[in-house]
């Protein structure tokens, strides 16, 4: 987990993007290997790395940080439900991506997380109307010459736009890359994510059904966004192919939109914009470590079960806290468990998972873990939003009853009330620091 502020780099008097990791031996692999990828690569589609380093806080505690190019606009999934994109600057956008896939898997490395909030759009500010975009956040790319972060058949990457290959847990090349920027610029015409839904839900749909291509849409964009999306990795276009398709669409999109036509890529001045990371901290980076371990525990002996999860979903990532009992640990760590978890405004029970027509084809089920009882309660704030889940697993059949419920709805509750305590938290420190001098890390030249 990271936080990214805008600074000031005070040698060379420029305005940069610094992400200061936070605190995790858990995630300390996964920092070096993003630094390790983002060392090697160098293109215009690609966030510039300027400079990376060690800090320690005031509390003695060393954190990573990288300095990157500073990138003028909003990233494309804030701009995607602020307004209609037209096709021309669909066709201008994915044509940069193109370009930048066809570059780092050039480089043998696969990106793995292709989403709207990992493209940022570029205002340049001389009044172009020629989209620009740049593809940041290697925090899980899959590199040739960097360790593997996950285990062989764990799903790594967002719900909403993983490739069949990665909900199934099969291995990943470029071609998952291909698989969601095509999930990507379908969102982009019919601004909905086309898997939504839970974990589970989004994975398994997009393993038993394509993606649904609006009618409506040119004959040539039904048919790329139909060949990016293909179930079959083969089936989808090489990375020389995706550039050259997506070119000849900017060409033919140009013809049809002229710049008076078009709508402004980026609102006017003055406009209200949706606060990032540096205004509200997000939900994974207030996590109460602690008192999930302690909730986590309660909940699997509220039902004698051998594993419990906490799973909290913030945008359009996903983070989880499990409790196991020591003869289950090994096999459970092995698996990605975020799968388990199902997120729903109500609360799920599955008695026995083999006979349920909802969960008995899941790899938990069917897989070395073998699942048999499921329940989970959503995590609610005030305002009914759903944020996550707390879940109870067994390898058992099982009932819940009414007041074991409401027990575990109360857990939930904690973790909640924790959660926002945390937060109000961390948002007060970081304004007190936004505003008093400090002597930060700076970019060296």
């Amino acid at each position: 987990m990271a936080t990214v502020f805008r600074a000031r780099d005070e040698v060379l008097g420029r305005d940069v993007a610094v992400k200061l990791f936070h605190n995790s031996e858990v995630e300390a692999g996964r920092q070096e290997g993003e630094l390790a990828v983002l060392a090697g690569l160098d293109h215009h589609a690609l966030v510039q790395l300027h400079d990376a380093g060690l800090d320690t806080d005031d509390y003695g505690r060393s954190h990573r940080y990288i300095v990157m190019a500073l990138v003028n606009g909003s990233d494309l999934h804030q701009r995607i439900r602020s307004a209609p994109l037209s096709a021309r600057h669909i066709a201008e956008l994915g044509y940069d991506m193109a370009e930048a896939l066809d570059y780092i898997h050039a480089h043998n490395v696969v990106h793995r997380d292709i989403k709207p909030s990992n493209i940022l759009l570029v205002d340049y500010g001389d009044g172009s109307t020629r989209a620009r975009a740049k593809l940041t956040d290697f925090g899980v790319a899959l590199a040739d010459d960097v360790e593997r972060m996950t285990k062989e058949g764990a799903t790594t990457g967002t719900a909403g736009y993983l490739s069949p290959e990665q909900a199934s847990g099969r291995p990943v090349g470029p071609a998952t890359d291909v698989y969601s920027l095509g999930l990507v610029l379908l969102e982009c015409f019919t601004q909905h994510l086309e898997f939504a839904g839970s974990v589970v839900e989004s994975a398994m749909a997009r393993l038993s059904r394509n993606p649904r291509i609006p009618e409506g849409l040119p004959e040539h964009w039904q048919q790329l966004l139909a060949a990016m999306t293909a179930r079959d990795p083969d089936a989808r276009p090489s990375r020389h192919e995706l550039v050259a398709l997506l070119k000849m669409l900017v060409i033919a999109e140009s013809g049809r939109h002229r710049d008076e036509e078009l709508e402004p890529l980026f609102p006017a001045a003055g406009s209200t914009a949706t606060p990032g990371p540096v205004d509200q901290p997000d939900v994974l980076d207030t996590l109460p470590d602690e008192a999930l371990d302690r909730v986590t525990a309660m909940a699997a002996r509220l039902f004698s079960a051998p594993i419990s999860l906490v799973s909290i979903s913030d945008h359009d990532r996903v983070w989880f806290k499990a409790h196991y009992e020591p003869d289950v640990e090994r096999v459970a760590r092995e698996l990605d468990l975020t799968m388990s978890s199902v997120p729903s405004a109500e609360p799920v029970v599955v008695e026995d998972a083999r006979s349920d027509p909802r969960t008995r084809e899941h790899v938990l089920v069917t897989g070395p873990l073998g699942m048999r009882f499921y329940v989970g309660v959503p995590l609610k704030r005030g305002d009914g939003t759903v944020i996550g889940t707390l879940c109870v697993v067994h390898f058992l059949p099982g009932t819940a009853t009414a007041a074991e419920i409401a027990n575990l709805q109360d857990l939930a509750a904690l973790v909640v009330s924790q959660l926002e305590l945390r937060q109000v938290g961390l948002r007060t420190t970081t304004e007190i620091a936004t505003a008093m001098p400090t002597g930060g890390p700076r970019t060296s030249a």
